[in-house]
């Protein structure tokens, strides 16, 4: 049986991430302006606390007033760093290396996207990014990318307002639960030019997840993870 090394859980202890900011068109729109960014850069670990769905208690999030327009179809770029301090991009930057697990990203509807709480149902998957066949995680790449986390925008959702939840799941001490660390933060977007064909069936957070699922309560030492099950819906398509 694999375990972890002294210096593994030292790492794995301390570090943390938070998507700090949004880029859209090329364009960086400020640190938190748009994204509602904690105090702090720790996890949720209770995935049937309301602070699943866009983060909070015991974190303190700072709420912002900016809607973001983004036009349907194109892709809008998460970025993580490790505090809102962090000024780089380099691995250490973004999150521990030792923080292994997917990405994922959903929408949901809103009627004001500067207010809405984000809980309860609505949610919908747009993105998801696991293990690899060669046994490279989703939180890899964007540690190893610098950061950016890339997600798109559906064309044919409804125009509208929405929040958009970026989120990375570090799996290392996910053998119990709770032990999977969850870090989320919302976006508060105004989707312009989508076609509204389609409808996506919706999630609650909380309750997309549970502690049983097996992508949330995982040894990822041992034995080796052959295949790995992104938790929550599968991903809404045009």
């Amino acid at each position: 049986m694999k375990v972890l090394t002294p210096l593994v859980l030292a790492s794995a202890a301390s570090a943390h991430t938070i998507f700090s900011s949004l880029e859209v068109n090329g364009v960086n729109q400020g640190l938190g302006e748009g994204v509602r960014v904690p105090t702090y850069n720790g996890p949720i670990e209770d995935v049937t606390s309301a602070s699943i769905a866009c983060n909070g208690s015991p974190n303190t999030v700072t709420s912002t007033s900016k809607v973001i327009t983004v036009q349907a179809g194109t892709n809008v770029t998460a970025i993580w760093r490790y505090m809102l301090s962090t000024t780089g991009d380099s691995r250490a930057d973004v999150m521990d290396s030792s923080h292994k697990g997917p990405t994922i990203a959903y929408l949901k509807k809103v009627n004001n996207a500067a207010t809405d709480s984000g809980v309860g149902n609505g949610w919908f998957k747009i993105q998801q990014d696991g293990m690899d066949s060669s046994g490279v995680w989703g939180t890899e790449r964007v540690i190893n990318g610098k950061g950016r986390h890339s997600i798109k925008v559906p064309e044919c959702i409804a125009p509208g307002q929405y929040l958009l939840r970026a989120e990375m799941i570090a799996l290392h001490a996910a053998g119990n639960y709770p032990g999977a660390q969850f870090y989320m933060e919302c976006a508060q977007l105004n989707v312009v030019g989508g076609t509204g064909a389609k409808t996506p069936s919706t999630v609650s957070f909380p309750g997309a997840y549970s502690g049983s699922d097996p992508g949330v309560k995982i040894n990822i030492y041992w034995p080796p993870v052959t295949s790995y099950t992104v938790p929550g819906p599968s991903v809404f398509t045009c």
